[in-house]
C-alpha cells in the first residue's frame, strides 16, 4: 500500500541554500575575509561552522576561535558578501517548479530567514522572485529581531498566514533551521544535496537532495 503524505496548508522556505545557491559564493567571501583578520578556515570547515547562523552569531564564533575583527566587522562583511552576490546566484535545480505547482494547488509559501530583507532584495531580485515573497511572505530575522535556532520566525508566518503548526512545512538546509522547526512543533524537510543530511536528521527533518522530491512527499 503506497505510503500517504499530509498536504501542508504552508510551506516555509528557508532563503540562502533553499530558494537561491547563495551559500558557497557567501561563504567563501566570509573565509576569505576573516582570513585577512588571522583566522584561516576551508571553504568546507566554514560552511560546517556558520550556515544557518546569524552574522553577529558568525562574529562571535570568529573571535572566539582567533579572529582580531573591528568593531564595525558585520557592515563590513555584508558590503563584501552584497557585493558578490550581484555578480549573480543561481535559483536552487527545481524551485521554480515548486512553487508554480504550489500556486497551482493553491498552497500558501513564504520564506523566513537569518538574512536580511536586502540580502533577500539581492538573490530573489536578480531571480525574479522578490515580487513574489515581498512583503507579505517575507520574514527576516533582521527585521523581526529573532532568528534560528528559535522558532519565531516561524511562528511568525504560521500566524500570519492564520495555519497551525501542525499544518505547516519547513524546508531547510542549515542545523539551526532544522531546530527551529522542531521546535515549532513543524515538519521539516532538510535539503542536503550533496550529503546524507545527519546535523538535519539528528533534529527529525526528512533528508532530500533535490526539490523533486518535495511534491510526493508532500501529497501532490
Amino acid at each position: 500500500m503506497p505510503t500517504t503524505y499530509p498536504t501542508p496548508k504552508l510551506v516555509i522556505f528557508d532563503c540562502d541554500g533553499v530558494l537561491v545557491d547563495s551559500e558557497t559564493l557567501s561563504n567563501q567571501v566570509l573565509a576569505d575575509n576573516l582570513a585577512r583578520y588571522g583566522l584561516h578556515l576551508s571553504l568546507a570547515d566554514c560552511m560546517d561552522l556558520f550556515v544557518g547562523g546569524t552574522m553577529a552569531e558568525v562574529r562571535q564564533k570568529a573571535i572566539a576561535r582567533g579572529a582580531d575583527l573591528p568593531a564595525d566587522w558585520v557592515a563590513e562583511v555584508y558590503e563584501e558578501t552584497y557585493a558578490r552576490l550581484r555578480q549573480g546566484v543561481s535559483l536552487v535545480p527545481g524551485v521554480s517548479d515548486l512553487l508554480a505547482l504550489l500556486q497551482e494547488r493553491g498552497i500558501a509559501f513564504c520564506v523566513a530567514s537569518n538574512g536580511s530583507e536586502d540580502k533577500m532584495r539581492i538573490t530573489l531580485g536578480q531571480n525574479g522572485l522578490w515580487e513574489l515573497f515581498h512583503p507579505h511572505a517575507m520574514f527576516s530575522a533582521h527585521t523581526l529581531k529573532t532568528g534560528k535556532p528559535d522558532p519565531d520566525l516561524f511562528l511568525a508566518a504560521a500566524c500570519h498566514f492564520d495555519v497551525q503548526a501542525r499544518d505547516c512545512l519547513v524546508v531547510e538546509d542549515s542545523e539551526n533551521g532544522a531546530i527551529a522547526a522542531a521546535r515549532a512543533g513543524m515538519r521539516c524537510l532538510g535539503f542536503d544535496p550533496h550529503g546524507k543530511g545527519l546535523r538535519l536528521t539528528r533534529h527529525n527533518a526528512e533528508h532530500i537532495t533535490t526539490m523533486a522530491q518535495v511534491p510526493h512527499l508532500i501529497g501532490l
